[in-house]
């Protein structure tokens, strides 16, 4: 018996491995769907990767168009990994470190609702990201063909997307957040 396959309902009926696989695979895709239509939007729609680098400058990041790139990769790539069920705690780990970054540099001071461009957004986000990484993909990913889906889940899971995102995403604040230099000389 799986892990999955041990969850009750409250009437002691067991939820069977379809419903938990079906489950998690729409939460995967809607998540990674979702993060993929960020980076998606942030290269090819309106200004593209210039108008990316252009606002990341606007808003105190150094090496804008290099963070554009990595911000536009990450999303990208995070969302591919997540639709397919492939590598999903490290592809969580991605969307937590891209969620802490915004967390910080738009939303942090905003208060809570993200009527008012708080932070609430994110923070799902990044939940979500933890959820994934902790149940895994389900049977219906390549994470499964590939046999690592129960490996990389779990408290093992939470470990490596919640460290990882974390460590990603305040390294790139140290790297390339700097404020004070908004206004200075162009670096886009």
């Amino acid at each position: 018996m799986t892990i999955i396959s041990a969850i009750e309902t409250s009437n002691n009926e067991m939820i069977g491995d379809a419903e938990i696989y079906t489950a998690l695979t729409i939460l995967r895709v809607a998540v990674g769907a979702m993060i993929f239509v960020h980076g998606y939007r942030k290269a090819f729609v309106g200004a593209g990767l210039n108008g990316t680098a252009g606002w990341f400058h606007s808003i105190g990041m150094r090496r804008a168009r290099i963070h554009a790139w990595l911000a536009i990769a990450t999303e990208m790539i995070a969302g591919v990994c997540l639709i397919l069920g492939l590598a999903t705690s490290f592809a969580s780990a991605c969307l937590i470190g891209v969620m802490v970054v915004a967390f910080w540099i738009v939303h942090r001071d905003k208060g809570f609702m993200i009527t008012d461009e708080g932070w609430e957004y994110v923070a799902m986000i990044a939940v979500l990201g933890v959820v994934i990484a902790m149940t895994g993909p389900g049977g219906w990913s390549l994470d499964a063909v590939l046999g690592i889906d129960m490996q990389f889940s779990g408290w093992l899971g939470l470990a490596i997307a919640v460290t990882a995102g974390l460590l990603s995403g305040i390294g790139l604040l140290l790297f390339f957040y700097r404020p004070s230099e908004a206004s200075g000389a162009s670096d886009v």
